[in-house]
């Protein structure tokens, strides 16, 4: 006899009035309707104009930049940072399409080319093609996370994040005075065992390629140290941090090291999940860090976005994240005052982003 709920093969089983009763339910798809009363706000706009300084769009047509600004109109997403700007001609043609079709709703950042890391003059070569890419309308830097996990050099060896032959593109950043949005490792989870108390676990079940290990690259803890090394050793240069470092679940660490790296800037693409479902916590460090935090999406899903409007301007309670195996749990709004939500929306990004059109967005 069956004692109690037992899932097998993903079916749910159960003991109901004394039957057997079987359904096709699983753990994904089992999501009903909360029972509980509380004032609800679904957001389908920005209160404020707003600048995503986290996107990626690999076509930069016309007809698509055209598509884009219809949608980022209902969202009053005034202008998107496309962060797969890559580098050489096709920047140059992405920049020559923005500039012919819409010329003050979409910025790229470049993107390095780490191929032949090791051979002589690699540093230098990387550091002007970076230079020419900002003369030719580069407004940043994006560093995607295979520094650090897949990058290697040209005697196969992993590039660590602060290797010091990435040194000269630090330097030349900061010199351009842009920024450089870094993405380093993963959710420490990925790293950890896959059992039930992995909190990242039907997730790393259901995108078996998301995990990871000590040896797959190397520890967690060891990408971290070496991308906060290579902070410390540029102070002259500006970097955002991407999804708030990987420590969006344990804020008092971040403030920390916001404290500790005063040339560091945060985003919350993807870990708004995090915020939403600490509150409290979370509007307390927004309030001490307002002028360093900026608004990210990641992922272009136009529908995603009303959770992230709703965790920052509402207080309502309980309510779902859109992603099930991302955040089984429930998010809570932290209802930021109207100077907090402006630095946030556009006021930050468009002081670290001088090529942003300001007569945009209100004073």
């Amino acid at each position: 006899m069956i004692k109690g709920p037992l899932a097998i093969a993903g079916v749910l089983v159960a003991m109901i009035a004394g039957a057997q009763v079987k359904s096709n339910i699983d753990f994904e798809t089992y999501n009903p309707p909360s029972s509980l009363v509380v004032p609800q706000h679904v957001l389908t706009k920005a209160k404020f104009p707003f600048i995503d300084i986290h996107n990626h769009q690999n076509n930069m047509s016309p007809q698509v930049l055209n598509g884009l600004t219809k949608v980022m109109d209902t969202l009053n997403m005034i202008v998107m940072i496309n962060l797969s700007g890559s580098n050489g001609d096709r920047l140059k043609q992405s920049v020559a399409n923005i500039k012919s079709t819409a010329a003050n709703r979409f910025l790229v950042f470049a993107n390095i080319n780490f191929d032949g890391i090791g051979q002589p003059d690699w540093s230098q070569k990387a550091a002007a093609q970076l230079d020419q890419d900002v003369k030719n309308g580069a407004a940043g830097l994006k560093i995607f996370k295979t520094l650090g996990i897949s990058v290697k050099d040209n005697q196969g060896k992993r590039v660590p994040v602060d290797d010091v032959r990435l040194d000269p593109i630090w330097k030349k950043a900061g010199e351009l005075k842009i920024p450089v949005l870094i993405h380093t490792a993963d959710p420490k989870q990925f790293w950890e065992p896959l059992d039930s108390t992995n909190e990242r676990w039907l997730e790393l079940v259901t995108r078996p390629g998301r995990k990871r290990s000590n040896t797959d690259p190397a520890p967690w803890q060891q990408l971290i140290d070496e991308q906060h090394r290579m902070f410390k050793k540029h102070p002259g240069t500006t970097f955002i941090n991407a999804h708030f470092g990987w420590y969006a679940n344990d804020l008092r660490r971040l403030s920390k090291l916001m404290d500790e790296f005063k040339n560091t800037y945060v985003e919350f693409g993807a870990v708004i999940a995090e915020i939403g479902r600490q509150p409290i916590a979370a509007n307390q460090f927004f309030t001490k860090y307002q002028d360093r935090i900026l608004f990210g999406k990641d992922s272009w899903v136009p529908e995603e976005y009303n959770t992230y409007f709703r965790v920052l301007e509402t207080k309502d309670e309980y309510f779902p994240y859109h992603k099930k195996y991302h955040a089984f749990w429930a998010m809570y709004g932290m209802g930021l005052p109207d100077d907090i939500l402006k630095k946030i929306y556009y006021k930050n990004a468009l002081r670290l982003l001088p090529m942003v059109d300001s007569a945009l967005f209100p004073k």
